[in-house]
């Protein structure tokens, strides 16, 4: 959520920010600003009347000691009416908040300089490619087909147990699926960040804490007995760690690490973009989260591009990143970098991985904060990033690495599977 004060004094700056988005902000900006002009004065015109009641209150207390009851009394008849002027403004003044904070949440962060203007992803700005596409065998299967094939994911036996959208892993399919969980956990924990195991529900107020809400109320499964989300990526409950702490600024930057299964009400469609592993509902993903002080974001975000790159190196999968216009970002990110691996057996990038900055955004609504070394308190910048998303990963190795033999297991992967070959 922005910053009302940031955005009283900078509003053309702001309708100007999120132009980029393609968003006329003119009109959400203005009420904004009188709705904070409305709040304000009634919290000085509050001020006001409780500094009187406060002051008649000693003033009674004063003529009752000198004995001068009926003076005393006239006050008091004033006081009962101030309680009530103020009770008034007090409820006026929580409606003006109120609304102000349920506009503010509809506003998305303002894009960052360096923000390509653009509408649709194929305007999103490639900023590096790495990896030899490999030329496939004839008679080459996508995923959809290799895993009937062999026999490691079941999709029907999913729609059986729950609907489309939620695979079954088997033998060699489910130990490969956890050999990559390890492997990230492990290449992310060697990196610094600090393992975590989190759940899998959160409450509204986490939801709002990192942005889902309202903004993806409609994607996300929704327990309405006792109001909690099945969450859609770690980043919900790992960043809600830290909602409502305030941090010394020595114990920055922290860096957390966390599996967990996601859950994605995906909007229905059809056609190879979303076959298979391609679209799920529920699907497994290793997260980093970083919280850091905000002179250092940018290149802590430039930190973690790289170790989503030295991971995909070691995968030797081939892969690009783009740097994503105003018009794709996501709703609370300042800047978002999205990696893309190439399917050989389709033809087309898969989006593996989106590692974000969202600035003081995110540490504005769950007030997470750090006392600088001037001791007053500031809002820290928060960053995520999926390092990394299992199913398109799965995806490309199982095309990619398929020969007439089988499916290679990638060397980096072996270890953690026991074994090189699905055949």
């Amino acid at each position: 959520m922005l910053q009302i004060a940031f955005i009283r004094e900078n509003q053309e700056k702001v309708i100007k920010a999120l132009a980029k988005r393609n968003m006329d902000a003119k009109t959400i900006v203005e009420e904004v600003v009188q709705l904070d002009e409305k709040r304000r004065a009634t919290q000085v015109e509050l001020d006001g009347v409780l500094a009187e009641s406060n002051k008649l209150s000693k003033d009674i207390g004063d003529l009752m000691k000198s004995g001068e009851k009926s003076k005393a009394t006239i006050l008091k008849e004033k006081t009962i009416l101030l309680k009530e002027k103020s009770k008034d403004l007090a409820e006026k003044a929580e409606i003006f908040a109120n609304e102000l904070t349920q506009k503010l949440y509809t506003i998305p962060n303002l894009p960052a300089d360096i923000v390509p203007v653009g509408k649709t992803p194929e305007e999103n700005l490639n900023v590096f490619q790495e990896g030899d596409i490999p030329v496939l065998h004839e008679g080459a299967l996508p995923h959809w087909e290799l895993v009937k094939k062999y026999d490691i994911i079941d999709f029907e036996l999913g729609v059986k147990i729950t609907g489309a959208g939620f695979p079954v892993y088997k033998g060699k399919g489910a130990k490969l699926q956890r050999a990559l969980i390890n492997y990230f956990l492990d290449k992310n924990t060697a990196a610094g960040y600090k393992e975590m195991q989190v759940p899998h529900l959160v409450n509204e107020a986490s939801g709002f804490g990192t942005g889902q809400l309202p903004d993806k109320e409609g994607q996300m499964y929704h327990d309405a007995t006792d109001n909690l989300y099945l969450i859609p990526t770690a980043e919900v409950p790992v960043t809600n760690l830290f909602r409502d702490v305030i941090l010394n600024e020595n114990e920055l930057p922290v860096l957390c690490t966390a599996y967990t299964p996601c859950f994605r009400r995906e909007a229905g469609s059809y056609g190879a973009h979303v076959r298979g592993l391609n679209r799920l509902h529920q699907f497994d993903k290793v997260e980093i989260v970083r919280v850091e002080h905000p002179d250092k974001s940018y290149e802590a975000l430039d930190g973690m591009v790289e170790h989503v790159k030295g991971i995909l190196q070691e995968l030797k999968l081939p892969y690009r990143i783009l740097r994503l216009c105003g018009g794709d970002m996501g709703f609370t990110s300042a800047l978002t970098y999205d990696f893309e691996v190439f399917s050989t057996a389709q033809e087309r990038w898969l989006e593996i991985s989106s590692v974000s900055n969202f600035e003081t955004f995110q540490a504005n609504r769950l007030k997470l904060r750090f006392k600088d070394k001037d001791g007053k308190n500031q809002l820290a910048h928060t960053l995520n990033g999926s390092s990394l998303a299992l199913p398109r990963v799965l995806a490309g190795i199982l095309e990619n690495y398929q020969t007439p033999e089988g499916i290679v297991v990638p060397e980096v992967l072996r270890p953690f599977c026991g074994f090189d070959i699905i055949n």
